[in-house]
């Protein structure tokens, strides 16, 4: 399936809209929106759009948060599908997010069920997501489904925020390292080599490898900068392969510091997950693929995938997932007492809980654990830089006097 954007005339309104939708062809594309009641007015292949465009009409998590909320509540509060969905739209303050959820209605008023509907928006709606959805429609307890995503999307906002805003501090520290090395490097040795090159002085040996560097850097500036670009090109490359997305998952889970960080993260994720999926009556076995989906790590997916095959030869969730590498024992722990006490969900809700609060603790200690470490890099760095200039000007200064 190929992905259109198009802009189109809604027939009954005469209102224009515009938004993405998934086809075999342009074609096809033209019949789906014609069928779903509008008139198309430009339609291209997504492939085809610049970057700029593509980010335009990126829908937000918040933008999501905040519909799911209040089609939530909306279907709660008795009205129909079609109704709920035509209000969110016209809720929506961000333009993308009322594009989608217009088509989703379009869908569903064409007899589509709401995860079919939204199924052809799988940028903005995830596999949990669409599990829910699914799973609440047919237990006719869709909005508790949905108001349960909600939470989980916030929460999960909630933890990248706290990530992000974790690691300006470091961030602030490193480029500082950065700026520092560059004003040295481009203003003050070039200003060391020309002031013994006018008292006819050698260099010392640290001077001369600075200089040399320095040199190298002013000169062949477009030498190092190609190798920087073919270098982020070959790993962005890399990173799309199956051997790609193993190496760096592997990775996140060895870094040091930060490996705590992710391993508790990934079982959250899993956790959670499997609490919401398990609470809402999916199966066991999607349940743990889905889960397994949404850790975001291509080894951990693996991990639980293996899992989710012994469980489907018989074998117990929790003995099938103890022995696996990176799988923190509390997971398999709780696991097992749900599985004795039938409540495998309350359990592993609860192991997310423990999760989430450690997490919370490493955040917060993420700008301790790496400042001092910064710290001793910038000293050494700089501490050299000034050892090949200040040093060689005192011991020039020295010998003149």
């Amino acid at each position: 399936m190929r992905r259109y954007v198009y802009k189109a005339t809604e027939r009954s309104t005469r209102k224009s809209v515009s938004g993405v939708i998934q086809a075999e062809s342009e074609r096809e594309a033209g019949k789906l929106l014609v069928d779903q009641g509008y008139i198309p007015d430009r339609i291209e292949e997504e492939d085809k759009k610049n970057f700029i465009a593509k980010m335009k009409n990126k829908v937000g998590t918040k933008d999501r948060i905040i519909f799911t909320r209040q089609f939530s509540t909306l279907i709660g509060a008795g009205l129909p599908m079609s109704r709920s969905l035509k209000t969110a739209a016209e809720q929506a303050t961000s333009a993308s997010m009322k594009a989608v959820i217009e088509e989703v209605t379009a869908s569903v008023e064409a007899g589509k069920s709401l995860s079919e509907a939204l199924s052809q928006h799988p940028d903005v709606f995830n596999d949990v997501y669409l599990s829910l959805v699914a799973a609440g429609e047919m237990s006719g307890t869709l909005d508790t489904a949905l108001a349960r995503l909600a939470a989980q999307d916030e929460k999960d906002a909630n933890m990248i925020s706290k990530i992000r805003g974790a690691m300006v501090y470091p961030g602030i520290i490193f480029v500082v390292i950065i700026a520092v090395l560059a004003f040295m490097m481009v203003l003050v040795v070039p200003e060391v080599r020309k002031l013994y090159s006018d008292m006819n002085k050698e260099l010392p040996t640290i001077t001369q490898i600075l200089v040399q560097i320095s040199d190298f850097f002013a000169n062949q500036w477009y030498i190092v900068l190609g190798v920087l670009v073919l270098i982020v090109y070959a790993l962005h490359t890399y990173r799309r392969t199956d051997a790609g997305k193993k190496t760096f998952a592997l990775f996140k889970l060895n870094v040091p510091v930060f490996k705590t960080l992710f391993q508790r993260l990934y079982m959250n994720r899993f956790s959670r997950t499997m609490e919401m999926l398990l609470g809402t009556g999916v199966s066991m076995l999607d349940a743990i693929h889905i889960s397994a989906r949404a850790t975001s790590n291509y080894y951990m997916e693996e991990q639980f995938n293996s899992a989710a095959e012994k469980v489907k030869s018989g074998k117990a969730l929790s003995e099938s997932i103890q022995d696996l590498n990176y799988i923190l024992p509390l997971v398999p722990q709780m696991i097992s007492i749900g599985e004795q006490s039938g409540k495998i969900d309350e359990m592993i809700g609860k192991a997310a809980e423990v999760y989430e609060n450690e997490l919370d603790e490493k955040i917060a200690n993420i700008s301790t654990m790496i400042e001092p470490f910064l710290m001793v890099i910038m000293a050494g760095l700089i501490g050299i830089v000034i050892a090949g200039t200040l040093l060689p000007i005192y011991s020039l200064v020295t010998s003149i006097t």
